[in-house]
């Protein structure tokens, strides 16, 4: 009867087909790197999405802003034109007065302002802004892929503000093809090219993850205040009102077009002096 063989199990340890067998284990850095790895991809996704909001917003605050001039504004800069030509007459008819020629002065600076915020009138109605599904698409691929709070290297960083500077005016604009063209770009640039080395690694995600944290905030007290602002409650007023309807645009234009009459009335008519 054949005698079973026996394997030591010295044997065992020391054939070396059994020891290639074995996965290779997984250092604690390579561990870590792997888990921050998956916390930076979350928070990219979600800086990302906060970016494109508050571009959205500052876009479409902007073309609100535009809008009421152009309706609104640019009628105030009229009224406010005509109260200094009256103040100023009032200060030529009485030069020995100071508190009329302060009242002058006062009034052709406030006409000086308004003009100046008013801007030219260009004659055509701005447009209201409204990002189509891949306009937010491509931005919000680019705030993932070339964020400046998602690198630590210093020359990288600076690139990517310049990108993203690019880009948000890209957005605003709706040019789809230059938010495409400026990741493209950046993927082909030197800068994306990395060191080797688990630990060294590691340093720099828990750096980016630190920046994208810190961005984060800053976008939340960034969208706080634009919420806050006049000019976003005068939109939500604005657009409630146009719900039902009313077009608040037009009413305001016609409450000063009615004090741009009296105003004009007021400057033709004779003065008190001349009638003497």
């Amino acid at each position: 009867m054949a005698k079973s063989m026996e394997i030591h199990p010295e044997k065992l340890r020391a054939d070396p087909s059994a020891k290639s067998a074995a996965k290779p284990a997984v250092k604690p850095e390579e561990r870590e790197l792997a888990r921050k790895r998956a916390e930076q991809a979350a928070i990219e996704a979600e800086l990302a999405d906060r970016e494109l909001r508050a571009t959205s917003l500052r876009a479409e605050l902007g073309a609100f802003e535009r809008r009421y001039l152009h309706f609104v504004g640019a009628r105030y800069a009229e009224l406010d034109e005509w109260k200094a030509k009256l103040a100023e007459r009032v200060a030529r008819e009485q030069p020995g007065n100071e508190r009329a020629q302060q009242s002058a002065r006062v009034a052709r600076a406030i006409a000086g302002e308004t003009k100046s915020a008013v801007g030219e009138e260009t004659g055509k109605e701005p447009r209201n802004f409204k990002a189509s599904p891949e306009l937010k698409r491509l931005y919000r691929d680019v705030a993932k892929r070339i964020h400046p709070d998602l690198t630590s290297d210093r020359k990288d960083r600076a690139k990517r503000q310049q990108l993203m500077a690019e880009a948000n005016k890209a957005y605003e604009r709706g040019d789809e093809a230059r938010l495409a063209k400026i990741l493209t770009e950046y993927d082909c640039s030197p800068e994306v090219v990395e060191g080797e080395g688990a630990g060294a690694e590691l340093v720099r995600t828990i750096r980016r993850v630190s920046q994208a944290r810190s961005r984060l905030a800053e976008i939340e007290a960034e969208l706080d205040d634009l919420v806050r602002s006049d000019l976003y409650q005068l939109k939500s007023r604005v657009e409630e009102a146009e719900k039902t309807g009313h077009d608040v645009f037009a009413e305001m234009a016609e409450k000063v077009e009615e004090q741009i009459a009296l105003a004009k009335a007021r400057l033709e008519a004779p003065s008190p002096r001349t009638r003497r």
